[in-house]
């Protein structure tokens, strides 16, 4: 099979969690092995064989979903969205693919990242402030050099771009300069936490799913930890304030984090 919808991102914004709600769907069928495949970001030089050969085969998938509308296959990267390259990409081999994107309150996602970072050991600066700092230093040039080189995997512009992943209003336009807007679909994690089977159900439509209510709703990959200093805190609200306000205007609608407080 090949997938007709993708979950592009973002990192750390609850993509995990709509992950597991999907692939609890009936029709639904995700990768056998992976989550995230990441062929348009980490393995595009593999070629495309490679990639279709992550997904369930049409004959078996018919069979299991039968009874309940037949089979729809996805798969979901954090990083599809923040990539620079991976849109332009998928648009080539799916220019007619369904998309849904996850945001969070961009300076909690910070945060979030960070301890995530840090805790696997791809961060190593003991201070949040610190890294914030070191952010644009360690991205400088690394787009360059992932266009000259599709096997160069940048380890700071995947685990070091706290500040940066969370300006969606960039990430957004570049996702419909190669997609129209009613093939993209932008939830936020507040809202979906809030109130998981209304925001569940709206996706289905949006997917044209056969209507299902799993099980239950959790909340995953949660990481508990001290609060975020307050002057971060000051400090990445100041950023991303005027991001914010573009978003609202792209998106025409404030975002979650702004209205459900």
């Amino acid at each position: 099979m090949l997938p007709a919808f993708m979950v592009i991102g973002g990192q750390r914004c609850g993509t995990t969690s709509i992950f597991k709600a999907l692939a609890e769907h009936p029709q639904v069928l995700r990768p056998p092995v992976e989550k995230g495949i990441d062929y348009y970001t980490l393995n595009y030089y593999r070629g495309f064989a490679w990639y279709r050969g992550h997904f369930p085969l049409s004959r078996v998938a018919r069979r299991r979903t039968e009874h309940f509308g037949g089979p729809v296959a996805f798969e979901a990267c954090t990083y599809y969205m923040f990539h620079p390259f991976a849109l332009e990409r998928i648009a080539r081999d799916f220019p007619s693919i369904k998309l849904v994107a996850m945001l969070r309150n961009p300076v909690e996602r910070a945060y979030s990242a960070y301890k995530h970072e840090f805790a696997r050991g791809f961060e190593t600066e003991p201070s949040f402030d610190r890294a914030l700092d070191a952010e644009d230093g360690r991205l400088l040039g690394e787009e360059e050099r992932m266009r000259e080189d599709l096997r160069y995997e940048s380890h700071s512009h995947r685990h070091h771009a706290y500040r940066h992943r969370g300006q969606y209003v960039e990430q957004l336009e570049r996702a419909y300069q190669y997609f129209p807007r009613n093939q993209v679909h932008v939830m936020e994690s507040e809202a979906f936490f809030a109130h998981p089977e209304a925001e569940y159900r709206r996706l289905l439509e949006f997917l044209d799913l056969e209507p299902y209510v799993p099980r239950r709703f959790d909340q995953h990959n949660a990481r508990p930890s001290m609060p975020m200093p307050g002057d971060s805190r000051s400090r990445l609200e100041e950023h991303f304030s005027a991001y914010d306000a573009q978003l609202a205007e792209l998106l025409g609608r404030a975002p979650a984090w702004q209205t459900l407080r």
